[in-house]
């Protein structure tokens, strides 16, 4: 059992890794059985299918972004001090991404978002649920802050749409000032300066 469930994580992360570079339709898993010395039928085996294998990378891809950005934040009570904190943890992943390929939701959503079946609805649900999160954030830091403010799902966009452009300028451009940028304009959009 302990076994099996490391050769899942292990195949679970290798499909991350590459799906981050190629897509999640560009992996394939004649590629992905060959760089981890696994057949096909071993390496699609514990997931029943390549969709389901697929359906494992995102949702693993998701903890990954939950654990960088949300979890050490639980410490603190939700407030403009704890906003400040997700905005810079938030900025920290995109620069120093533990994706190959830059930012997994924001890649596989330009891939997925007009694309309709069961991979396009799970990212739908994740970027709801962050876009929920986000903006339940952004209400408790304005409640600590003077007014008048911008509707909180209003910023929590825009702060998604930041995100999106610093990604392509650190991944895109390899421009090493594009995370300095976002982090302040990031900040500003948040109403924090």
């Amino acid at each position: 059992m302990v076994e099996a469930e490391r050769t899942r994580a292990r195949i679970v992360q290798a499909a991350v890794d590459d799906a981050s570079r190629l897509g999640l339709e560009g992996l394939t898993i004649g590629s992905l059985a060959e760089r981890l010395g696994m057949s096909r039928a071993g390496l699609v085996g514990p997931f029943g299918s390549r969709d389901q294998l697929l359906e494992a990378a995102l949702e693993h891809a998701g903890a990954i972004f939950r654990s960088a950005v949300v979890t050490p934040l639980a410490d603190l009570p939700p407030g403009r001090r704890r906003l400040e904190r997700l905005i810079t943890a938030w900025v920290g992943y995109l620069v120093d991404c533990p994706f190959p390929g830059g930012c997994f939701v924001t890649a596989a959503s330009s891939e997925l978002d007009g694309r309709p079946g069961p991979l396009r609805e799970q990212l739908r649900g994740i970027v709801t649920y962050w876009h929920e999160h986000l903006a339940a954030e952004v209400a408790a830091a304005q409640d600590e802050m003077a007014g008048p403010h911008r509707p909180p799902r209003e910023v929590a966009t825009a702060l998604i749409g930041l995100s999106m452009a610093a990604n392509q300028e650190i991944q895109l451009f390899e421009d090493s000032s594009a995370g300095a940028r976002a982090l302040k304009s990031m900040r500003r959009a948040a109403g924090l300066d």
